[in-house]
């Protein structure tokens, strides 16, 4: 194995200009793209991109990134340092596609980022590459579900009796820190200054052929500030947040087959974690104005998560994990990422990718983009049951545009697209995560379909069903395995569309992680299994 230490002077470097942000979104972000096929003579460049808005004063950030081999082992290194000011900052790390003064054999190879700030926590992002031409995995036939990008389709014979619908379930307007100019847009906006609202967003998101808009404002802007606005009227600020709920409304009444939300994004960075909630009418908050009088509906105390889990389940509500870090969010007692039961009621969704927030792309080609996975195993580790979904956290407005990833979710055939039947959908977890707009994946096991919890006895069949509208193909798949409430590491437990064993007894959770030929990725909402153990005169024959 080889490192290369790169001085500073030898790596590409630009920043992008400063624009002022948000103290909400002055946090530290580091993001890789590694392109999946390699250029001319093999080679290919590494792009890393470090930013902390609104950064204070000058930090270093140290970073690494490792190749590893399709058996998992480290063939090649790069390390290196930056000095962050507050700009985006972008280092090329060019690879060759030699290990040594060889060509680097033939498979799937991951390149992996580990970046630290002090201070702050250390960010890792991983994304497979394909190294000369793997071949590719053959999966079981799969018709794709039909849905509104489908026009005029019906289910194969034998087919999955569901519709798929596709969505972006995470996004700001003007009523919060979003919906600024696509020519000016480079970060948040101050609250309630940018110039497009909910109706612009919805109608702007139907245009690019989305079936759903989430609008998910930040819950403690609605007095138009970023902290408490001692002048503000509270009876604006409630009346500003039901203006988005009616604006939703009127939107999905008056285009049937397109579904509206607005919503909250509960919550703030600093030692805390931001949670959509998808079906709430109360405005949330903990802020008041100089005369003590609150913003929102109902008081719910910062950064308490437990007791925020517990009026959400009170009133029914259902939420997803927003961009979560793996330590120093979500935390109760001082863990982070800790589970209550209550909390497993109602957290639904975990975001496992999302593009850049602040992206300005409108042609669906953005390359700065965040996996959350590892959290999100952390998450379903600590207990909770959840679906996997990848969202764009539009900040400009280019609501949908930014990259063609979409959170795909499944309703019964012949059911209407609307607020409830899509948080049914969301509470039965039939949800899936693609970074293509034109790829499904479904995971059956003992056909039961992903998102269910059943019991088992004796050999348990995981299938991976994959479509493709634009006739891709599978380059790699993973298994993965865990246990609810372990609190451990989720693993691989295999690398084929279909696969079949005996669990040990007790509780399991699996899910699929699907890598297209072109690199992007699908992950399947996981199945929860109870694995019975066999009789005593069974297991000894």
């Amino acid at each position: 194995m080889k490192t290369a230490y790169l001085p500073i002077l030898a790596l590409s470097l630009c920043c992008s200009q400063a624009s002022a942000s948000p103290a909400e979104h002055q946090e530290f972000d580091a993001t890789l793209y590694a392109p999946f096929h390699a250029g001319a003579l093999a080679a290919r460049t590494f792009t890393l991109t470090f930013a902390y808005p609104g950064l204070a004063q000058p930090a270093n950030v140290h970073w690494r990134v490792e190749l590893r081999a399709p058996g998992g082992r480290m063939v090649l290194q790069w390390r290196g340092q930056v000095t962050l000011t507050g700009d985006e900052i972008t280092v090329a790390v060019p690879w060759s596609g030699r290990l040594g003064k060889r060509p680097a054999p033939d498979g799937i190879y991951r390149v992996h980022l580990h970046a630290l700030m002090q201070h702050e926590d250390a960010i890792s992002q991983e994304w497979e590459i394909a190294v000369g031409t793997p071949r590719a995995l053959a999966t079981p036939a799969f018709a794709p579900l039909p849905g509104a990008f489908m026009p005029g389709a019906a289910p194969a014979p034998g087919a999955l009796p569901y519709t798929v619908w596709l969505g972006n379930l995470h996004s700001q307007t003007n009523h919060s820190d979003g919906g600024a100019d696509i020519a000016n847009c480079r970060s948040a906006q101050r609250p309630q200054a940018g110039r497009y609202g909910p109706a612009d967003a919805f109608a702007y998101a139907r245009g690019r052929g989305l079936d759903i808009l989430v609008a998910s404002e930040h819950n403690h802007m609605f007095d138009g500030s970023a902290g408490s606005a001692p002048d503000a009227d509270p009876v604006a600020a409630r009346a500003l947040y039901h203006a988005g709920l009616a604006a939703a409304d009127t939107f999905s009444l008056q285009h049937p087959g397109f579904l509206a939300l607005y919503g909250l994004e509960w919550g703030v960075i600093e030692k805390g974690g931001h949670i959509n909630i998808f079906n709430s009418d109360e405005l949330l908050g903990w802020e008041t104005n100089a005369n003590g009088a609150p913003f929102a509906d109902t008081v719910t105390p910062r950064s308490d998560y437990a007791a925020l889990y517990t009026l959400m389940r009170q009133r029914g509500w259902v939420g997803q994990f927003n961009h979560p870090a793996p330590s120093g969010q979500f935390q109760m007692g001082g863990v982070p990422l800790a589970y209550t039961d209550d909390g497993a009621a109602v957290m639904v969704l975990c975001e496992v990718m999302n593009t850049s927030a602040f992206s300005n792309n409108v042609t669906e080609t953005e390359t700065r983009r965040s996996s959350f996975e590892g959290a999100c195993n952390r998450l379903l580790e600590a207990g909770y049951r959840l679906a996997f979904s990848t969202n764009q956290d539009n900040h400009c407005a280019n609501w949908g545009a930014s990259y063609a990833n979409r959170t795909g979710v499944l309703l019964p055939s012949g059911v209407a697209l609307n607020r409830a039947s899509l948080v049914d959908a969301l509470r039965a977890r039939r949800v899936f995560a693609t970074m293509d707009k034109a790829s499904q994946l479904v995971l059956t096991a003992n056909g039961h379909v992903m998102g269910q919890q059943f019991s088992n006895r004796g050999p348990l069949t995981l299938t991976v069903n994959f479509a493709s509208l634009a006739g891709r193909q599978v380059a790699a798949v993973a298994i993965m395995e865990g246990i609810p409430g372990r609190n451990g590491d989720v693993t691989r437990l295999s690398q084929q569309a279909q696969t079949t064993f005996t669990p040990a007894p007790g509780e399991h959770f699996y899910y699929a992680k699907v890598t297209q030929d072109d690199g992007n990725v699908l992950w399947s909402a996981p199945v929860w299994v109870t694995q019975a153990a066999l009789a005593a005169s069974s297991a000894t024959r």
